[in-house]
């Protein structure tokens, strides 16, 4: 990736004459910038946004149920770390397969309707798991086959999802309805390992896996009853093919710095950082001897960090650039993952989440608004379609080599060398400030 000389376009005064007023770099027009609670919640004023969030908070808490208990019981039936890797793989890799496909369904159709047949998909995916473990057939690799079957589902309805949720607020309230909805998806990644380390320890992996299947109910209720803004169609956009589509989607992104970097950075969190949401298994059995409630305490940890950060992250929106966010989010981030690796007992560990937890929303949130404030609506699922493929390509691949080095080096050192390498990447982007200044940027306008 290029550090373009090219400055992004940034905010203009809204009257003739008018300064920006603000404070040290990295703020904005502190001003004209109402901070506080309520101005973070600004996007649940809207009737479709809450009744989406009610719906996915719901969904999302069941799919964390299974999140957590599918690496469990793949972990206690083998012995092995790389199953673990694996159930990551065969969740994620199909959503890279297929994301261009997925940004095609999303930019030319209704995007409500491509998620009411996924999430229906995605559903009985859910319950085939169920039934597959109630009828005693639990080998590995058929649990990995639902999995995977369930990515393809997931593959399809990711980039209709990150493009929906503009639909359901005004422009000016956007930002906070992409960090409330990232706050809603790491609530529920609190939520639902919190149960499942309940349900694990005392009913089985049984009804984590039901309770996921019945969650969907909301979720498919809730887009049901929203009435979203119609998605702009691309004019001969089903004429042109999903790969000459796709095509025109990298042409776009290449143009433009500030989505570059908004994908470089979530690809860093995710082969880096984010697998260690599943180590938290092999973490519990082999570092710190304990049982399916610590394992959900710790799981739920991430969410809980996340959830504790949202409000000032979205209250501060326009006063802290965004670019300021991830300078000082990322190598955070990476410190957390670092000392969690070090951890030699649980309560360690846990504290080493919560920061965790907090820095990938900063991270995550911050390049995923930046992306939603850049692109054009006729654009929108084929880029966040590439976004999506380059998540859910980093965090596989970076999930299986840390399973595989895990059972060659140990959990530990393994997630500390991941770490070490993400905080370095960190350090690097500090020397090149206007590479993340792109991040500002306000329209899609072309910049190289």
């Amino acid at each position: 990736m290029n550090d373009s000389s090219h400055k992004p376009r940034l905010p203009r005064s809204k009257h003739k004459g008018e300064r920006n007023v603000g404070g040290p770099v990295g703020t904005g027009p502190a001003a004209s910038h109402p901070v506080g609670f309520r101005q973070g919640m600004r996007a649940m004023r809207h009737r479709d946004f809450r009744i989406f969030f009610i719906g996915a908070i719901i969904s999302n808490s069941g799919s964390w149920l299974q999140n957590l208990a599918v690496p469990f019981v793949l972990f206690e039936l083998t012995g092995k770390a790389i199953w673990v890797g694996l159930a990551g793989f065969a969740q994620f890799i199909p959503s890279f397969v297929l994301g261009p496909l997925g940004g095609a369904l999303a930019d030319g159709n209704d995007r409500r309707k491509v998620l009411l047949a996924t999430q229906t998909a995605m559903a009985a995916a859910a319950f085939l798991l169920w039934g597959v473990w109630v009828l005693d057939w639990r080998e590995p690799a058929l649990i990995l086959v639902i999995v995977a079957l369930t990515g393809v589902f997931a593959g399809l309805n990711i980039p209709s999802w990150q493009a929906f949720v503009p639909a359901l607020v005004p422009r000016e309230d956007l930002a906070s309805a992409i960090t409330l909805n990232s706050t809603q998806f790491n609530a529920a990644r609190a939520i639902g390992p919190a149960l499942a380390g309940v349900l694990l320890a005392v009913a089985g992996p049984a009804w984590a896996f039901f309770l996921n299947g019945l969650s969907f109910i909301a979720v498919l209720v809730a887009l049901a009853m929203v009435r979203p803004v119609p998605n702009e169609r691309v004019p001969g956009h089903a004429k042109k093919g999903v790969a000459a589509g796709f095509g025109e989607g990298l042409r776009y992104i290449n143009k433009r710095t500030g989505i570059r970097v908004s994908i470089l950075c979530a690809m860093l969190v995710a082969f880096f950082g984010n697998p260690i949401t599943q180590f938290t298994v092999v973490f519990v059995s082999d570092v710190y001897d304990a049982g399916p409630r610590v394992l959900g305490v710790l799981a739920a940890a991430v969410g809980v960090g996340a959830v504790m950060v949202a409000p000032m992250l979205s209250s501060w929106d326009g006063v802290v650039t965004r670019s300021a966010l991830v300078r000082w989010g990322l190598p955070t981030y990476a410190m957390a993952v670092i000392a969690f690796g070090l951890a030699p007992n649980w309560p360690l560990g846990l504290a080493a989440l919560l920061i965790v937890g907090g820095g990938f929303l900063v991270v995550i949130a911050t390049t995923n608004t930046a992306v939603q404030m850049i692109v054009a609506d006729e654009m929108r699922g084929r880029v966040m379609s590439v976004r999506v493929m380059g998540f859910t390509l980093a965090f596989p691949v970076g999930s299986l080599a840390q399973g595989a080095l895990g059972d060659w080096w140990g959990p530990q050192l393994t997630v500390v060398i991941f770490g070490s390498i993400l905080l370095a990447v960190a350090v690097w982007l500090w020397t090149k400030p206007t590479l993340l200044d792109h991040l500002d940027a306000v329209d899609d306008t072309p910049n190289r």
